[in-house]
């Protein structure tokens, strides 16, 4: 019996899943892995960051454009995709988990994490997956919806491994990994830059190299995915959310030869094992596929 691997990936808003760890997303579903993006919110409160969408009839339609958008994007990636049902919150500067003045009623930050943990944890248990994948403590940045993120996967996880809790969700399912992206860092885009530069070509990471890099997170990085050969899938996803992404913007404008050579990786932090494995890895199953030739 051929061993079934499975990859959950739990975020915020539509696109997030196609703006981080989607080309390893795409990749692994390629490779026959059942590969689940859990969708917190609908996105309902996200700005529309293409020029050429910011009308009207976009905005007053917003919510169904979403879902459409995460629609395609799940479909290029070759992913499956389920929705939490959660409002997203919206974008609060300066926004701490403890102080959520300022969001509106109602929306998912302001959902004590236990009862936003719940449905999620219904999902672990049945869909068991082998890796979940989440954003770190600050959300990858501070957006409450991507803090709460964090917080309410971490809850499910524990809720999903512990018999006496939600008995009605069925049989306990403790996750064998858990990992935070770590997606944007300094050494990425000083790498990215330098190979822009090289290549006689305008760099569009310049400017990120000014930022005030302080916890900068590359020393947390535990694993490299491999995954160059899907940045166009990845891409193609992020476009697929045309009101999130100004097609003509920097996001796009470093060719994917120069990324493949540069960094040909997406990045994690094991935060969580319950199966043996070395460090550094190269693949979010480590120590969790079945050794060559033998069937699980």
């Amino acid at each position: 019996m051929t061993q079934r691997l499975r990859l959950m990936a739990v975020h915020a808003h539509p696109d997030d899943e196609s703006s981080k760890g989607a080309a390893t997303m795409a990749r692994y579903a390629r490779e026959g892995v059942e590969v689940l993006v859990v969708t917190c919110t609908g996105g309902e409160r996200g700005d529309v960051l293409n020029p050429k969408l910011d009308r009207p009839d976009v905005w007053e339609n917003i919510a169904e454009i979403r879902r459409a958008e995460m629609a395609a994007a799940r479909d290029i990636l070759g992913v499956e995709q389920a929705w939490l049902g959660f409002v997203d919150s919206g974008w609060v500067e300066g926004y701490t988990h403890d102080d959520p003045s300022g969001l509106p009623e109602g929306c998912f930050a302001r959902v004590p994490v236990e009862e936003a943990a719940a449905p999620l944890a219904k999902l672990i248990r049945e869909f068991q997956p082998q890796v979940v994948l989440t954003y770190d403590e600050d959300g990858g940045y501070p957006h409450p919806d991507h803090i709460q993120t964090h917080l309410v996967t971490m809850a499910a996880v524990e809720a999903a491994a512990d018999p006496a809790r939600h008995p009605d969700f069925g049989p306990a399912f403790d996750v064998p990994k858990l990992y935070y992206h770590i997606s944007f860092t300094k050494l990425k885009f000083t790498a990215l830059h330098e190979a822009m530069e090289a290549a006689g070509l305008e760099s569009p990471y310049g400017e990120r190299l000014n930022d005030d890099w302080v916890g900068d997170k590359s020393p947390r990085i535990t694993t490299r995915v491999p995954c160059g050969e899907y940045f166009e899938l990845r891409d193609d996803a992020l476009r697929a959310h045309a009101t999130q992404i100004d097609p003509d913007g920097p996001w796009f404008r470093a060719p994917l030869t120069v990324q493949r050579t540069a960094w040909p990786t997406e990045d994690y932090q094991l935060v969580r094992s319950t199966v043996a494995t070395a460090i550094p890895e190269d693949d979010l199953f480590a120590g969790v596929r079945a050794p060559a030739g033998a069937d699980r």
